[in-house]
């Protein structure tokens, strides 16, 4: 399917990677090589009835997908109160449980192309990029998740982790106001891992999931950067991997308080 351009185009900001806009009910995005396969996913979300992503509705003539705009709120940095409370962390998590379990009968097309590689196992198929800034909000309470053009076969865990980091967050408190401290992340991230219902072996992953994932986003970054991706050679020039680098040395030295806190 392929729609006219219509004018009135609004740019949506806070991604930093792609140009997007919006027009009437619609987003329109830049494709990638993945996009066939994302689109039959959300094909298959829709079918299946899970509300918390937006449908695909083909390409326009300038060839950008055509997505449903989700209407509501999507928070970054600094976050606002609602984001960061108990109930959102809590919400995010039977968010996720939801998507993970209503991808678990997806067929993906054989010559399904993704943006990352597949994971093993390939329990589900894993957003990728679960965020405060790819999730919508409405009446201050998590009703969607956007952007998955980084999803890919992997376990539940790498998607959980990758949450966790950025929802509880596990980040080093020395390094931002509002950071919360160490205490209050483990218990934040038992209230993230109960909510999700996450299982006993994969709470004895989860840490070490964690740090992976920092490790898979910043070798991503460098991998873009190097290839001649201005949006990540902007992200490393203003020091993210540096950042990110510090969380991963965080969630290491307080790894065992993290870990009491999921399994005891």
């Amino acid at each position: 399917m392929v729609a006219s351009p219509q004018r009135d185009e609004e740019e949506l900001t806070g991604g930093g990677v792609n140009h997007v806009v919006r027009i009437g009910a619609t987003v329109r995005r830049p494709t990638g090589r993945w996009t066939p396969a994302v689109h039959a996913l959300l094909d298959h979300l829709a079918a299946v009835g899970f509300t918390g992503a937006p449908a695909s509705h083909g390409f326009d003539s300038e060839g950008r997908e055509i997505l449903d705009f989700l209407p509501g709120q999507v928070s970054d940095h600094p976050l606002p109160d609602y984001a960061r409370s108990d109930g959102t962390l809590r919400a995010v998590g039977v968010l996720l449980r939801d998507y993970h379990d209503a991808t678990v009968g997806f067929a993906a097309p054989a010559d399904a192309d993704w943006y990352f590689s597949p994971q093993s196992p390939a329990e589900v198929i894993c957003h990728g990029d679960i965020a405060p800034y790819n999730c919508v909000f409405r009446d201050g309470h998590p009703v969607a998740f956007i952007d998955f053009d980084t999803v890919h076969p992997g376990p539940r865990i790498w998607d959980v982790a990758y949450a966790a980091y950025r929802f509880v967050p596990l980040a080093d408190p020395r390094r931002e106001d509002g950071i919360p401290p160490v205490e209050e992340q483990a218990r934040r991230l038992r209230l993230f891992a109960d909510a999700y219902r996450l299982g006993d072996t994969d709470r004895e992953a989860l840490i070490d999931t964690a740090s992976a994932r920092l490790d898979h986003l910043i070798g991503h970054m460098q991998d873009q950067a190097d290839a001649g991706n201005e949006a990540f050679a902007a992200h490393l020039a203003r020091g993210d991997d540096l950042l990110y680098r510090a969380d991963a040395e965080h969630i290491a030295r307080h790894r065992a308080v993290f870990q009491t806190a999921l399994t005891a």
